[in-house]
């Protein structure tokens, strides 16, 4: 134990990190727990909680997330408090977070598409999510803006430079519909470049505006974002179907 709490202190604690990491654990672990939860109230198994549902409403868990994001937010900033409560109210705030986003696609389409083939968007934004926060956690600034300090002024100009061309290039890689390669791009500059110059998703805003008068290319996008000809497209909707619990197909709520 006395080796984990050093690791904790060096690596996470010192650098001031410490509430990214509750965060970053609040919010995979609720989602982990709801994901079980609706899953187990899909198999029709008691046990607690359940659903929530008082006189016969059916409250979603993001109602409870919503809440709790907002009471430790407002709680935070008010007091900003120190050590360890700063890290009770960010595992807080991660926890709501993770109950929200699980029920992204209710709130996107305004109706119950949780079990649904719209639902997977929740695991999509979940999995940004978690990428944003893991990479915020591994102290990677959004376009390099750290680096910037100590530049001298004909140094600046070109930093200043490179991080406007860099979000010229995430903002065509999100266009074309590769959120993560975008993602990743805001904080490893390079990354985005890849992204900006291949295909686009052929149903992303780009590929509708670009490649309505080029069916060759329109082609070209759906052979290499179909799920039998991309791997990690595979290995990504075998990941949602389990979260997903698309193996079988029984009416349930959503939690």
């Amino acid at each position: 134990m006395s080796l984990v709490a050093d690791a904790y202190n060096s690596l996470i604690a010192e650098p001031g990190k410490a509430p990214l990491f509750w965060m970053l654990l609040g919010f995979l672990g609720s989602f982990g727990f709801i994901r079980l939860s609706t899953r187990m109230i899909r198999a029709e198994v008691s046990w607690w909680p359940g659903n929530v549902t008082p006189g016969g409403l059916h409250i979603h868990h993001l109602v409870f997330g919503i809440l709790i994001m907002a009471l430790s937010g407002v709680v935070g900033l008010a007091t900003l408090p120190g050590s360890p409560w700063v890290e009770v109210l960010a595992a807080l705030f991660g926890i709501g977070l993770g109950l929200t986003f699980d029920e992204f696609a209710l709130v996107l389409h305004l109706d119950d598409v949780y079990w649904s083939e719209e639902g997977r968007k929740s695991i999509d934004a979940v999995i940004l999510t978690a990428l944003f926060l893991a990479l915020l956690f591994l102290g990677m600034a959004p376009f390099g803006v750290d680096d910037l300090q100590g530049e001298e002024a004909a140094g600046l100009a070109i930093v200043w430079a490179l991080v406007g061309v860099n979000i010229v290039l995430c903002s065509i890689t999100f266009l074309k519909g590769k959120l993560p390669t975008g993602l990743v791009g805001v904080f490893v500059p390079g990354v985005s470049l890849v992204g900006a110059i291949r295909l686009a998703n052929p149903r992303s805003p780009w590929a509708r505006s670009r490649y309505g008068s080029r069916p060759d290319k329109q082609a070209r996008a759906e052979a290499r974002f179909s799920l039998e000809r991309r791997r990690t497209a595979r290995v990504k909707a075998r990941f949602i179907d389990f979260v997903m619990d698309q193996r079988k197909r029984l009416p349930g709520g959503s939690g």
